[in-house]
């Protein structure tokens, strides 16, 4: 009999759509469905049965955050520009008890924008992962195995 495999979630916000094609010299030419590949195999590894999601909605991120803190799903999250000024957003991740890790595929501190050096996201979250490129995924999912592991 096999184990049961933990669900967690890999939620993407605005614009990670266009992974591959959008400022390719900042996110790489990776396209998210080859990113949400990645996430399946890597979350499978540690456990993990990874459902990988991205939307240009703010409601439906809401929605899909609301569900994680009911079911106490372990959620890694790239909001997207979201990350620095989506109250609602905030609120959603402030609800959630389960580890949430923040991961950006750039590092917004480095970052020219000065908007991009605040995060709402960041005061719920047990780990901020940035600036690994696609690679943060994996080591975000490595925190909240490493999360789970400590409970």
């Amino acid at each position: 009999m096999s184990k049961k495999l933990q669900p967690v979630l890999v939620l993407n916000g605005p614009n990670l759509g266009r992974l591959g094609k959008r400022q390719p010299e900042i996110y790489g030419h990776t396209t998210l469905n080859e990113l949400a590949a990645m996430c399946v195999d890597w979350g499978h590894g540690l456990g993990f049965a990874a459902d990988v999601r991205q939307t240009n909605h703010e409601g439906d991120m809401v929605d899909w955050l609301n569900a994680a803190a009911d079911k106490e799903t372990p959620v890694v999250l790239n909001a997207g520009a979201w990350t620095h000024y989506s109250y609602a957003i905030y609120d959603a991740c402030a609800q959630l008890t389960a580890p949430l890790v923040e991961v950006h595929i750039s590092e917004p501190l480095e970052r020219p924008e000065v908007f991009r050096h605040t995060s709402v996201i960041t005061p719920h979250a047990v780990a901020v992962v940035a600036g690994k490129g696609l690679d943060g995924y994996r080591e975000a999912l490595e925190v909240v195995a490493a999360q789970l592991g400590s409970r």
